[in-house]
């Protein structure tokens, strides 16, 4: 074999070997964090609260409106709800259940997630305050963007453009993760379908200038 058709072959074998690497692994560029689902201190359920009980995001995401970050909720948000909810329903009815056979008073029932969210607020098990020091819940990022884009979250929800466009079908995670890409490109096809102005021409569309997302 000459010394020609050697490199062609190896060429060939190389571009084979990628072919079939790309089909049978998931090959991702640079960046790309699409799927990623990381665990997070707590159990925490957007499928339960978002989708069953069909609580607004901008309730416990509410710097959505007014800042260029949504945040992540303190734990004093969750408190408005978890200071009399402290464990799931199914729970607290078996022991409403085995209180009531027993000629009892119902004891409190609290869900080992929710234990968490109360040690972190060093409460006890009456909810009041233990007089240490709390230690703040260290969620896990999962929607990151590059340094180098600037993204706003109050034009987007100005502009009435739904949560689930960027963060998915949040209603039936149980557990957040990335959906999109969020690359420069999935971003562009995007601003290309909105109209620059609301109730306007698709034509006109959303900015695509570079300056726009990278000033």
């Amino acid at each position: 074999m000459s010394l020609l058709n050697a490199k062609i072959l190896v060429a060939l074998m190389l571009v084979i070997g990628a072919v079939v690497l790309a089909r049978s692994a998931h090959v991702r560029l640079p960046g790309n964090h699409q799927g990623y689902e990381p665990r997070q201190p707590i159990a925490y359920s957007h499928r339960l609260h978002a989708g069953e009980l069909k609580i607004d995001c901008r309730y416990c995401h509410y710097g959505a409106e007014t800042s260029r970050h949504a945040g992540i909720p303190s734990a004093s948000v969750c408190m408005n709800c978890h200071q009399t909810v402290t464990a799931g329903y199914d729970a607290v009815l078996r022991e409403r259940e085995r209180a009531e056979k027993e000629g009892r008073d119902p004891t409190r029932i609290v869900s080992s997630e929710l234990r968490k969210l109360y040690d972190a607020l060093a409460l006890d098990e009456e909810l009041e305050p233990t007089g240490e020091p709390g230690t703040p819940i260290e969620w896990v990022r999962v929607h990151n963007m590059p340094d180098f884009v600037y993204f706003d979250h109050r034009v987007h929800v100005a502009r009435d453009i739904a949560c689930e466009t960027c963060h998915g079908p949040v209603q039936g995670m149980e557990r957040i993760r990335q959906v999109p890409t969020l690359s420069m490109g999935w971003c562009i096809d995007c601003h290309r379908s909105q109209p620059a102005t609301p109730g306007g021409p698709v034509e006109k569309h959303a900015s695509i200038d570079c300056a726009t997302c990278h000033f």
